[in-house]
């Protein structure tokens, strides 16, 4: 645990340092985007938060790969080089999009790309949650983690429109995550707690901690399509590489759980982004526009409007993704009537706050007609 300590505190301090030269070096050449009607902010704000933390990101792979204790991680070098092969596309053509708003027909088919690099060098599904039977075929394998990658990057990326919202889910995702990847080798193959999917999900950790601070409201500056993007890009190879680390022999009827969560978390974590991003493509396919046309009709715009203001709105997150996090972590590590009565407890309080400002005018007018 604490060579995994180790790299979430790099990977912050150099996230958070290099965040700030960002900052200073895009405002001082004005690189930063026109206030649009549905932007949250009234002041101009540089979008390009993600080299920051792609800097983050090389800084703890490269020392990382010199440690003795990851040196398992780093002997299979395709998913390595693929990771960083995918990371670099997302992070570059995030950046050319936060500057010069490139079409989202390119901006889409990079993602396929870097999502198929990826893929083909080895993080993909390796065993599907049915008795712990192995996916068919190389090429199935290679398709479903393509799209799956895609997804996420893109509901990742669909939901960050308010101060600290992405890093902040982002952060209680994978800090669930982390957890059960590092108990799950533990279980697995005791011998050696080392995985990508756990050191990846510490620098993740590590990026959000040294980012949130800068972005925290009132921004300094925002991730931008290179932030989300390379976030829900490396959330994804966490996932896919956790179902290398399944034993066939480990899993059996009985103990289906580990085999189901690395599918289920990422998805679980990300359920809100993910319906967001469902209920955003299908209006403006409806409208006949792109599905990628932005406008202010997401989620955490409507949370806004049901009036819970940009502090409230982001914390509905928070709570959502904490809640659905906990609960499958819980169906993990305990009896499942535990992990049902959390989640039904955590769901009454998670209604009960998500419809508070409607519960509270109601409760006012109440007092004034009394």
């Amino acid at each position: 645990m604490r060579a995994y300590l180790l790299m979430i505190a790099l990977t912050a301090v150099v996230t958070f340092v290099a965040t700030h030269f960002v900052i200073k070096y895009t405002l001082k050449h004005k690189i930063y985007p026109e206030i649009r009607s549905r932007d949250s902010h009234s002041t101009p704000t540089p979008r390009l938060g993600g080299l920051g933390m792609f800097a983050g990101f090389l800084v703890a792979m490269a020392v990382a790969a010199s440690l003795g204790w990851f040196k398992s991680v780093f002997v299979q070098g395709g998913p390595i080089l693929g990771v960083l092969i995918a990371a670099s596309i997302m992070a570059v053509l995030g950046a050319l999009d936060d500057v010069y708003d490139l079409d989202w027909t390119l901006k889409l088919a990079g993602q396929f790309v870097a999502a198929g690099i990826l893929s083909w060098q080895g993080v993909q599904i390796v065993s599907l949650p049915i008795g712990g039977i192995t996916i068919g075929s190389f090429g199935m394998s290679f398709v479903v983690s393509v799209f799956l990658t895609v997804l996420i990057m893109n509901a990742v990326n669909f939901i960050d429109g308010l101060d600290g919202l992405v890093a902040g889910v982002v952060l209680i995702g994978t800090s669930t995550f982390f957890v059960y990847s590092y108990l799950l080798a533990q279980k697995t193959t005791p011998s050696n707690y080392f995985s990508l999917a756990s050191l990846i999900s510490a620098i993740v950790i590590g990026m959000c901690l040294g980012f949130l601070p800068h972005n925290w409201r009132p921004a300094k500056i925002f991730m931008g399509d290179s932030g989300a993007l390379l976030l829900g890009l490396l959330m994804t190879t966490s996932a896919l590489s956790v179902t290398g680390q399944l034993d066939p022999a480990f899993i059996s009827q009985s103990n289906l759980m580990p085999a189901f969560l690395p599918m289920i978390l990422p998805l679980a974590i990300l359920v809100l982004p993910l319906l967001d991003f469902t209920l955003a493509v299908l209006r403006r396919l409806r409208a006949g526009k792109s599905p990628f046309a932005a406008d202010r009709l997401h989620i955490h715009h409507r949370l806004q409007d049901f009036g819970h203001g940009h502090l409230g709105s982001v914390i509905v997150f928070y709570v959502w993704t904490l809640l659905i996090s906990a609960t499958c972590l819980l169906l993990f590590l305990a009896p499942s009537e535990y992990a049902i009565a959390f989640g039904s407890i955590g769901l009454v309080g998670a209604l009960v706050y998500t419809a508070w400002p409607v519960i509270a005018k109601r409760l006012q007018k109440k007092e004034s007609v009394n």
